[in-house]
């Protein structure tokens, strides 16, 4: 059978990657799905067991800053569509090793990029049918202001009045968020130079099953479950607007198939919380479901120093993503963090796997002849 697409998702094997390919692989049988991953710490093969085997399904381990190999791939699977989850992703690493994230998040993006650029132009049809969709952050935006710090119900929003919107202007601040504004400007200059389809999704802070504890949630509940200390930046007041991973995915979908080409689409919740108050929702839910009594796991909470450049608040405007393509999130946060703790309470052998860092040897092993 020839399958109607083949589409390369890069960073298909970590978080939210791995949901964007789960999600293409069972709703699109005729598209031919490759997922590609260099396999980093926070990429992880066995976040992907139940589908790996789909005749739909291919994995291809490489570096996206590796340009040979990318061509080669783009012209033996006929590539016609590109979604670009692949990037480092986390701010403390980034304030520690500004490098890495430069070299993959710019020049990573760029390779792809250009690779998909000569193999495309080399075609008859050219840029016909062909999509190049990046995934980027809010982070870019920089910070907004917290007007309403009690977080009371009233105005637009219950810290203030201001969303990132898709005009709003760029002012990273960390390494992290400057490489991908990079990334960002590198691909909509592919479009206005060379024509280039392409479009570009700025999303906030993602939550769910498989995302890798060294990020917030999925580090506390595991914290709380094995009775370890839960360290919170400064006086835990910056603010965060939550998605549930899984209605990333969905808006991934919808945007790469109806999404229009050089627009920028943001993506979130309207979902704004302030890390203190989402640390007191995860104590209190894997309490219960731990059957501890309420309140303890309270003692955990430790104060530390902020982290370099700390932005106080993120909040996403997404109304022009609802408006243009009828998306909005599916899950309440409440329904949301209920299902993301009990998932990785029921899943401890996955959280032992990956915080031991056996599943980086297995998969070493497994590829390093390939």
């Amino acid at each position: 059978m020839t399958l109607k697409r083949n589409i390369i998702i890069t960073g298909g094997a970590g978080f939210i990657g791995s949901h964007v390919v789960r999600l293409f692989v069972n709703n699109y049988p005729e598209y031919h799905i490759i997922n590609l991953d260099k396999l980093t710490y926070a990429g992880n093969l066995a976040n992907l067991q139940d589908i790996e085997n789909r005749p739909n399904y291919t994995f291809v381990k490489a570096d996206i800053c590796d340009y040979d190999k990318i061509r080669e791939l783009l012209q033996h699977y006929h590539v016609d569509g590109i979604i670009h989850l692949a990037a480092e992703s986390h701010v403390d690493r980034s304030i520690k090793d500004p490098f890495t994230f430069a070299h993959t998040n710019v020049m990573g993006t760029l390779t792809l990029l250009q690779a998909a650029k000569v193999y495309w132009e080399s075609l008859p049809e050219r840029y016909e049918g062909k999509r190049f969709y990046h995934i980027s952050t809010d982070e870019v935006y920089g910070a907004l202001q917290l007007t309403n710090p009690a977080g009371d119900k009233t105005g637009r929003g219950p810290y203030g009045d201001q969303f990132f919107t898709e005009e709003s202007k760029y002012n990273p601040h960390s390494p992290y968020s400057a490489s991908k504004a990079g990334s960002d400007h590198f691909v909509r200059a592919f479009h206005d130079t060379y024509g280039m389809p392409t479009i570009v999704t700025n999303c906030s802070n993602n939550y769910g099953p498989y995302q890798f504890p060294e990020k917030l949630i999925p580090l506390f509940i595991n914290n709380i479950r094995h009775h370890k200390p839960l360290p919170v930046y400064g006086k835990g007041e910056n603010v965060r607007d939550w998605l549930y991973v899984i209605d990333h995915a969905r808006a991934i979908d919808v945007i790469f198939h109806r999404g229009r080409i050089a627009e920028t689409y943001n993506i979130g919740g309207f979902n704004e919380w302030k890390n203190l108050d989402i640390i007191k929702v995860l104590i209190k839910t894997a309490d219960r479901l731990l059957g501890h009594p309420e309140g303890y796991s309270s003692d955990l909470i430790t104060y530390v120093t902020d982290r370099k450049g700390h932005d106080l608040r993120y909040a996403i405007d997404s109304t022009k993503l609802k408006n243009e393509l009828g998306w909005e999130p599916s899950l309440q946060f409440e329904e949301g963090i209920e299902e993301t703790v009990r998932w990785y309470l029921n899943n401890q052998a996955w959280m032992d796997n990956v915080t031991s860092g056996d599943y980086q040897n297995y998969y070493e092993s497994m590829y390093k002849n390939r």
